[in-house]
């Protein structure tokens, strides 16, 4: 019995007061995000920058050393970003290329390079890429207030808003990361952004599921009990939350390291977010329902009904 109680005692820790540690940390990296996208913004992709953008097929294998002096030739070399893979080719243009310019490219690479050379143009024009990020934006704010609505009227006001500050702090600590480091943020950007959000929310519930719980058989008295069920509600589910964020984050770090370029982005910010996600669910959104929890004023108990002596 005595080696029970002390095994006991050891998991009994104060995940409450360790938060403050990890607010620190969450504000220190929000500000110097919030400064980095003041002043240098995020770093768009394809998909959020107007221009053109031509995919090249070719019959034999090619370097970027080799395309440089056609885009010069052509007079479009000005801010042109060139991906070299094998036999294949890609050219980001920061402006969209006239009609004239596009057939003078495809006519010198065709030309001087290679004349089995097949191509395929897209362009992203101003507006598009606007309305791109726009969506993007309204995409993450929706499911924040979809959350908010399902976890009030699935547990109380108080869980919902630690629910949403958690997740919203998780989406953006990682973008925060991609424009501190000027990481590219493209369309899969977005998609690892709104899973990174369902992972987290996911372990939160599952937390205050059992806070919940909790209290239904505890008799809280004093801030102090209340502090002790939420530290014993974050070890009854530490494991299983652990479990499944490392399962995840295993797969995301395969990919960011196995991966194509094309996906590479996305396992990167799956595999930030992961992190950030773990422990915010339980260093972040527990400790503020708590602290809201906290200032809760307790209804004072019933005056007993007279005596019929009295």
């Amino acid at each position: 019995m005595k080696s029970v109680s002390s095994k006991k005692e050891k998991w009994n820790y104060d995940f409450i007061k360790a938060s403050k540690f990890f607010y620190t940390f969450s504000i220190i990296i929000t500000l110097l995000g919030i400064i980095c996208l003041a002043v240098f913004g995020l770093n768009y992709g394809v998909d959020f920058r107007s221009g053109s953008n031509v995919d090249i097929s070719l019959s034999k294998n090619i370097t970027a050393a080799q395309i440089q002096p056609i885009l010069k030739q052509v007079g479009v070399d000005d801010h042109a970003e060139i991906t070299v893979s094998n036999d294949r080719a890609n050219i980001r243009f920061a402006k969209v290329l006239s009609e004239t310019q596009e057939n003078q490219l495809k006519t010198t690479i065709t030309k001087d390079l290679d004349s089995k050379a097949s191509f395929e143009v897209n362009t992203v024009d101003t507006e598009m890429a606007k309305e791109l990020e726009r969506n993007a934006l309204y995409a993450v704010l929706i499911a924040s207030v979809a959350i908010m609505a399902y976890v009030a009227v699935r547990f109380e006001w108080r869980f919902a808003v630690a629910a949403v500050v958690s997740l919203l702090h998780d989406a953006f600590l990682v973008i925060s990361i991609f424009s501190i480091f000027r990481l590219e943020v493209d369309l899969t950007f977005i998609t690892a952004i709104l899973t990174i959000v369902g992972f987290s929310i996911n372990d939160t519930i599952v937390i205050f599921d059992r806070i919940r719980e909790n209290l239904r058989f505890s008799k809280q008295k004093t801030k102090d009990d209340l502090k002790t069920i939420v530290n014993k509600s974050i070890s009854q589910t530490m494991s299983r939350s652990l479990g499944t964020v490392f399962t995840v984050f295993i797969a995301a770090f395969c990919l960011f390291v196995l991966g194509g370029e094309s996906i590479r982005m996305f396992s990167l910010a799956m595999v930030i977010g992961l992190v950030f996600g773990a422990y915010s669910s339980i260093f972040i959104a527990s400790p503020l329902w708590f602290a809201l929890k906290g200032k809760q004023k307790n209804k004072p108990a019933p005056a007993k009904a007279k005596t019929a002596k009295e």
